[in-house]
């Protein structure tokens, strides 16, 4: 058995890695808080200087070698050639902002683009008039990009490499490891992470998600308090506001059946691309209307990375009056004359408050603006930047009402903003909810995975959980053909919401026609707020108000005895594996054939992984189902 368990928080801002040493001298390990320790993080923070630091930010720089010179970015343990991770990442960032990876885990979980291609920075090569306007040589001389999955599992081979440096007797690829995840995301982002684990040199690693791994945190800090500081029927709202996402979830205290108190995750919010990210381009935005001259796209660039710091001290527990934001002049005959500002703290809080936690009642919902026919294929962010009018559709939609709030994420370590939630939530239920304070909010993420590892072992107490989600497929019906008119479709719940992992489930009162041999579109639905529906739940896609994957066109081989275009009789099962990821099978009538649906990662879906954890594409459009032979 491994001697440490691990947890690491691949976060959209930072990174954070704790662990519990289970070699106690009875060999059994151990449950206590104060046994999970954080590791500090070294990392380059400025050109040859090397310092441990609590957190690993969530940033990659990849320069040319005029712009950085490799020496400046080595680490103790070897060469890292042509890019650095972590604080002096950030910090050159706000200068090279067109060779600054941000936001990889928000990347992770778009459907819209090949998360497995080179595309990040996303549009980070500079034009020539870009590069002469700010003095530089030639426009992309030696630049490179990474993929999303590439960059994530950057940031892992960081943390793994810093860990192995500390503890050469004991590598990270051979302790129980743990990485979170936003409780939002679908199998394909789950599937990526993995992915991305095992591109870093972890190829055993568990999935925890976010919202339940602050809960964890939260447990250990409290042992057996727990018990006594919450009752039956209670319901913990988790408000986890990071950088790049915001993650709502509520775990219910229950019975166990015998007469014990146990914890239930009941309910989980939709994948919003909203957060300090957000905040951080308002203030530029703002900034930049005080500034005495039009800013170029790279000034704004690295006025974002200015006013992040600024908030991030403005909105502090003592915060000063004001902080200092600067930006590089344009030009080569500029460089040295910055445009400078301050930014005062009540202009912060006034922007933070009421932009993005604004008072709303319970009925608000986030407000939908038109679509325009063409956009960028960026990130699909939030339209509605008040959290508070999404957090109030989230509780508008959930039967349990929250007794008490749970605060995770970099933006809710402001005070000012985690009273206002509190003030906001309270008054839509009419009377106050306690706060539970835990861990540091940098930290609890990582923490509480490593107390989750210990959980595993039979130290403590384990949240139900299972999928966040229910996940259907579409299946047309048989109808008389009408001019115009296409056969109507219905979605059949093949893993119902809360599905545990490990567990398989088989629709066998539902023997459907698969079309093998030729070309045909699978489509693919999810919903986080049906928790009813159980499996072989045939709903109306349009009345059920489910979320479309994305369709899935492929080629289904046909088995002996088929031929193109045949329909087999088939009935479907699925399984959750142990680390979250959805495998859907359709199994004929005999035991010989069996064909694994495989979902589309160009086409948005959710890929399934194969039993051995391989994953498989065609030529064409989106990834086949290959047929299993016994």
């Amino acid at each position: 058995m491994a001697r440490y368990v691990v947890g690491i928080d691949l976060g959209t801002t930072n990174c954070a890695l704790a662990f519990a040493d289970t070699s106690g001298a009875d060999g059994a390990g151990v449950a206590m808080a104060s046994a999970i320790s954080p590791f500090s993080v070294p990392q380059v923070t400025s050109a040859g200087e090397v310092e441990a630091r609590a957190t690993l930010p969530s940033f990659l720089l990849l320069p040319t070698p005029v712009e950085v010179p490799a020496e400046a970015m080595s680490v103790p343990w070897g060469a890292e050639p042509g890019q650095v991770v972590g604080t002096m990442a950030r910090e050159r960032g706000a200068d090279l902002p067109h060779r600054l990876v941000s936001s990889a885990k928000s990347w992770l979980s778009h459907a819209g683009v090949d998360r497995r291609a080179p595309i990040l920075p996303w549009r980070g090569a500079e034009t020539d008039a870009e590069a002469a306007e700010r003095g530089g040589a030639e426009a992309d001389a030696g630049a490179r990009q990474v993929s999303p999955t590439e960059a994530s599992s950057l940031y892992l081979a960081h943390l793994r490499a810093a860990w192995n440096h500390a503890h050469p007797d004991a590598p990270l690829e051979e302790q129980e490891v743990f990485v979170t995840v936003p409780a939002s995301f679908d199998p394909s982002a789950r599937e990526l992470t993995v992915a991305a684990a095992h591109l870093a040199g972890l190829e055993n690693v568990v999935l925890l998600e976010e919202p339940q791994a602050a809960f964890y945190s939260w447990l250990a800090s409290m042992g057996e308090e727990w018990r006594r500081r919450l009752h039956l029927g209670d319901a913990v709202l988790v408000c986890d506001v990071g950088g790049g996402t915001t993650d709502f979830s509520i775990i219910a205290v229950v019975d166990d059946g015998a007469g014990n108190l146990a914890l239930e995750r009941v309910a989980v919010g939709d994948h919003i691309l909203l957060g300090g990210d957000n905040m951080d381009l308002a203030l530029a935005a703002m900034a930049a209307e005080k500034m005495p001259d039009n800013l170029s796209a790279h000034q704004r660039n690295g006025l974002v990375h200015a006013c992040r710091h600024a908030k991030e001290r403005l909105l502090a527990t003592e915060a000063p009056d004001k902080v200092p934001v600067s930006v590089l002049g344009r030009g080569s005959r500029l460089i040295g004359r910055a445009a400078r500002l301050d930014l005062l703290r009540e202009d912060v809080a006034r922007l933070c408050l009421e932009g993005f936690f604004p008072e709303v009642p319970a009925s608000a919902r986030p407000q939908r603006r038109r679509t325009v026919g063409l956009r960028e294929l960026g990130l699909a962010y939030a339209h509605d930047p008040a959290v508070t009018r999404h957090l109030a559709e989230f509780l508008g939609r959930n039967a349990h009402a929250p007794t008490a709030t749970l605060f995770n994420g970099g933006v809710m370590k402001g005070e000012l903003l985690r009273a206002r939630v509190a003030e906001v939530v309270g008054g839509w239920y009419g009377r106050a909810l306690p706060a539970l304070v835990g861990t540091d909010l940098d930290l609890a993420v990582a923490h509480g995975a490593a107390y989750y590892g210990l959980v595993r072992r039979g130290r403590g107490i384990r949240i139900r959980g299972g999928t966040a989600r229910a996940y259907y497929i579409g299946i047309e019906s048989a109808a008389p053909a009408i001019p115009g008119v296409a056969p109507p479709v219905k979605a059949l719940c093949v893993a119902p919401f809360g599905m545990e992992e490990g567990t398989r489930v088989t629709v066998r009162e539902a023997e459907l026609g698969l079309v093998v041999g030729e070309s045909a579109e699978f489509r693919f639905f999810a919903s986080s707020h049906r928790p009813d529906d159980k499996a072989g739940a045939l709903v109306d896609v349009a009345k059920a108000e489910l979320d479309e994957l994305g369709p899935v066109e492929t080629l289904l081989p046909a088995g002996a005895g088929n031929g193109p275009g045949d329909v087999v009789p088939v009935t479907l099962a699925s399984h959750v594996t142990a680390v979250g990821t959805l495998e859907l099978y359709c199994q004929g009538r005999g035991d010989r054939e069996r064909w694994r649906l495989e979902y589309s990662l160009r086409g948005g879906a959710a890929e399934v992984p194969s039993p051995d954890g391989a994953t498989g594409h065609d030529a064409g459009r989106g990834a086949g189902a290959k047929p299993q032979r016994r």
